[in-house]
């Protein structure tokens, strides 16, 4: 049941691949400093002895990023855990279904993130982070993101199932 892909609906996949390919990267730089910032307070403690007291805060920071922004390049590319038993075992229209219902559930978990981490960082972002003077608000900042783009994800899947696109090979049929 593929149709032509029309062409503002490859433009809107090609852009929220780049936006999942951005985030990939950001997530893999902020690995990178944080396997590096901890390197620094292994050598800095038992080498030099004289621990760095801001390498625990700023990798709070970069765990937040790694998890929420990789968590939203996991449903752009419908990676999330998903149990398949279930769907492998009903009619197509049963399986769509369960699909559908699952990319509402994301949909909303999604919007609750970005409309309630938007809340907790305007709110802590007149406080700063002890040792590396931060906005405090900097802590939620990825929950509001990631959620954001879960919302954004998750419509494009929607949009795509609904035209008959869905590149997700158990589907539409």
């Amino acid at each position: 049941m593929h149709r032509d892909t029309p062409t503002w609906l490859g433009w809107f996949n090609r852009s929220l691949d780049l936006v999942a390919s951005l985030c990939r990267i950001i997530t893999g730089v902020s690995l990178v400093v944080l396997t590096v910032i901890f390197g620094w307070l292994v050598f800095g403690r038992y080498v030099l002895n004289a621990t760095p007291t801001w390498v625990e805060q700023v990798a709070l920071l970069l765990i937040m990023v790694i998890a929420f922004l990789g968590s939203a390049v996991g449903v752009h590319e419908n990676s999330h855990l998903s149990v398949m038993a279930l769907r492998t075992a009903v009619p197509m229209w049963i399986r769509n279904a369960l699909v559908v219902l699952a990319d509402l559930l994301l949909l909303g978990f999604g919007a609750l993130m970005a409309f309630y981490g938007a809340k907790l960082t305007l709110f802590k972002w007149g406080s700063m982070i002890p040792l590396i003077q931060m906005p405090e608000g900097l802590r939620s900042l990825p929950l509001t993101i990631g959620g954001g783009l879960i919302v954004l994800f998750t419509f494009g899947h929607l949009l795509r199932f609904a035209l008959g696109q869905d590149w997700r090979k158990d589907l539409i049929q």
